[in-house]
């Protein structure tokens, strides 16, 4: 898979999803820190990534747009650790990897993953 990660995603997340043998990407790795949430999205649609964030206000953006990408699977964890979420990712990736492909909206929280198919 392909993924973008936001700013607020460790670069050792990111290191990890390279390590798994994934397409990981930071917005500062391409200097795209200031890029504005729309802007984040447009780039993540051209280049096919899923955006993993922990930003609310990206998912409403893609549910506006009712376009059917790019996933997002957002992180809604009390333990934002990278061991943590690497360890989250692991069970969520293949469990959902049809869903991502497809288009969807991933939220992971420790007690719960909701997932919403674009377009919605």
């Amino acid at each position: 898979m392909r993924f973008l990660a936001n700013m607020g995603i460790s670069p050792r997340t990111v290191k990890w999803l390279r390590s798994q043998g994934h397409d990981a990407i930071r917005l500062v790795e391409k200097g795209w820190q200031f890029l504005t949430d729309e802007e984040i999205v447009i780039k993540a649609r051209q280049e096919e990534r899923i955006i993993l964030t922990r930003d609310f206000g990206i998912d409403s953006l893609i549910v506006m747009s009712g376009e059917l990408s790019p996933s997002i699977i957002l992180l809604r964890l009390n333990d934002e650790r990278p061991e943590k979420v690497n360890q989250i990712l692991a069970e969520v990736l293949p469990q959902f990897a049809n869903e991502l492909e497809l288009g969807a909206i991933i939220t992971v929280s420790e007690t719960v993953i909701r997932v919403r198919k674009l377009p919605i």
